[in-house]
């Protein structure tokens, strides 16, 4: 039997590989994403993330202020308890005299200012003493310590106008005990606002 030669062997498996060859070699499809899908999820993802923190960073500034909503009431609010607890302390006086006493200056000083600082207002003083002595006397000795009460102020800026005065005598005691320790608190003048209003300066 006749056998090919080997030249013809590898002219005949070249021509079953040229071009144009009927039996063409198979391309395997790859699947891809396109990139403008990826790069739009990318977007949507720093969107989202961007939003999420503005939320938080808004929520914060909403609480921040709250609280200084809140602090900023409160302070108003003790500083004008202080004012009113200001303006309404008494003052007190040694046994049958009308001198303003030394510790009762800085008292008379705070009452000054605050009633500088609000012209509207105006305060009515009551002078009392203990129980010894007659009620003509003691109703006298409390206008006369009334009236040392509301100079003192009027030489500090404040408008006589604006300043009442009036004498309980030894009617309004605030303690009833009889002696000495009890007396002391009983010898005073009292402050009370009458009208107008406190405004606490910055508030």
């Amino acid at each position: 039997m006749h056998r090919p030669s080997i030249r013809a062997v590898v002219i005949l498996a070249s021509l079953a590989f040229a071009p144009g060859c009927h039996r063409a070699v198979p391309v395997v499809a790859v699947a891809t994403t396109p990139r403008t899908a990826v790069n739009q999820d990318s977007i949507n993802r720093a969107n989202a993330r961007r939003d999420s923190i503005d939320r938080a960073e808004a929520a914060r500034r909403r609480e921040v202020a709250r609280a200084d909503s809140i602090r900023r009431a409160n302070e108003a609010r003790n500083a004008l308890a202080a004012a009113r607890a200001s303006l309404t302390e008494s003052i007190h006086f040694e046994f049958d005299r009308s001198e303003i006493l030394a510790a009762d200056r800085s008292v008379l000083d705070r009452k000054a200012a605050l009633l500088n600082a609000n012209p509207s207002l105006e305060i009515r003083i009551e002078g009392n003493t203990d129980e010894r002595g007659s009620d003509e006397y003691n109703l006298a000795l409390g206008m006369r310590r009334a009236a040392v009460a509301k100079q003192y102020l009027v030489d500090r800026g404040v408008n006589p106008a604006r300043i009442a005065t009036a004498s309980n005598g030894e009617e309004r005691p605030s303690c009833r005990d009889h002696d000495e320790s009890c007396w002391t608190q009983n010898r005073r003048a009292d402050f009370a606002a009458v009208g107008g209003d406190i405004v606490v300066a910055g508030k």
